[in-house]
């Protein structure tokens, strides 16, 4: 079965001095390697100014395409230990960039570990975490005798309503998640009195709250 993804869900910004240096942290969700370098490329845009851009990206579902740039600071002081931070986050298909403006007082290589660490670390914090997981696609289609007891079944169970059309009947579009999707389906006929009609269709990853 597909695995569950934590994936920052928008950007987001955050900032910080230490010792008289200018830290700003942007995180972001992206899907590809392309995504996460244009996400960078507009941080760059923004900063001209700034002494460095250091970033680290997981940019798919596995962890298998990871990347990272100290951006001129001493080697293994900045996008590791960024990398590192969304390793112990669990997070995927996502990249952290930390603009910095120097200060004029030199953090040394322990200090900038703990530096970028703890900014990556701050902004994820404060980011807005979801869960992708894998969903089913239904349309419930239902009597107009039957919507108070569809609309009672959903508002009471893990579902994501997408659309509601009413025709001859009234169909509710829904995503619901593939590992429960046979007692969802199963709990709705029993809930309905068997007086539903149900449609599989795709199958996609959608973003769930923790």
């Amino acid at each position: 079965m597909e695995k569950a993804v934590r994936t920052v869900f928008s950007p987001w910004e955050s900032e910080k001095i230490i010792e008289r240096s200018r830290f700003i942290a942007y995180s972001a969700h992206v899907e590809c390697e392309e995504a996460a370098r244009a996400f960078i490329a507009e941080i760059r845009s923004k900063h001209t100014l700034a002494t460095h851009v250091c970033f680290a990206f997981i940019a798919d579902k596995l962890g298998n395409l990871q990347r990272f740039s100290d951006d001129g600071e001493p080697q293994g002081t900045a996008g590791v230990p960024i990398l590192e931070v969304l390793k112990n986050k669990k997070l995927f298909e996502t990249v952290v960039a930390v603009v910095r403006y120097f200060g004029g007082v030199k953090l040394g290589a322990g200090g900038l570990v703990r530096a970028y660490s703890s900014c990556a670390a701050e902004n994820l914090d404060g980011a807005d975490i979801r869960v992708l997981e894998v969903c089913a696609e239904y349309v419930i289609s239902v009597e107009y005798t039957g919507i108070d007891g569809v609309q009672k079944y959903l508002s009471s169970h893990t579902c994501t309503l997408l659309s509601t059309d009413y025709g001859e009947r009234v169909a509710f579009k829904i995503a619901v998640k593939k590992a429960e999707e046979g007692a969802f389906i199963a709990g709705l006929v029993d809930h309905m009195q068997g007086k539903v009609e149900t449609e599989r269709g795709a199958e996609y990853y959608a973003p769930f709250e923790e």
